[in-house]
């Protein structure tokens, strides 16, 4: 399988991998944007050049902010490296774009739901929703590898 834009499985691929790229970029640049606006520095340089030392601190949105982009490094690094290799097997190209789009619009309900504090279970389950195109890969991926020993 040619791992090429013409290829409609990997450009599906690659155009929800680079949405969910931006959407960590954004949740940094917002991460950051908060600590300007609350005056709550993790470095003391930080905090110094905006105000002093006692902004050197602890703040529970820029802390909500953090945490969200960590959840997002621990779930849509190992789906960008998942989904490489899944498109690497020549998948059906609907169940792949299915596949993309579940985990897509799922780190997005989850994105709403951390940043906006939504009522439990919401975050939860757009994680486990996410979680399981990611698994379905993973199978096929270690299914596909085992039978060719």
């Amino acid at each position: 399988m040619a791992m090429d834009l013409c290829n409609d499985v990997f450009s599906s691929f690659v155009f929800y991998a680079t949405l969910l790229v931006i959407k960590m970029y954004a949740i940094a640049i917002l991460t950051g944007q908060l600590r300007l606006r609350k005056k709550a520095f993790a470095n003391p340089e930080d905090a110094l050049r905006h105000g002093g030392l006692k902004f050197c601190r602890r703040d529970p949105d820029v802390e909500r902010c953090r945490r969200l982009h960590r959840n997002d490094m621990e779930c849509v690094y190992p789906f960008l490296f998942i989904g490489v290799l899944y498109c690497m097997l020549d998948p059906s190209p609907s169940i792949a774009k299915l596949h993309f789009r579940i985990f897509f619009l799922a780190r997005l309900v989850h994105t709403v739901a951390y940043l906006f504090a939504l009522k439990a279970p919401t975050r939860s389950l757009a994680y486990t929703v996410g979680q399981i195109p990611c698994f379905s890969m993973a199978i096929k991926i270690i299914l596909n590898v085992a039978s060719s020993w």
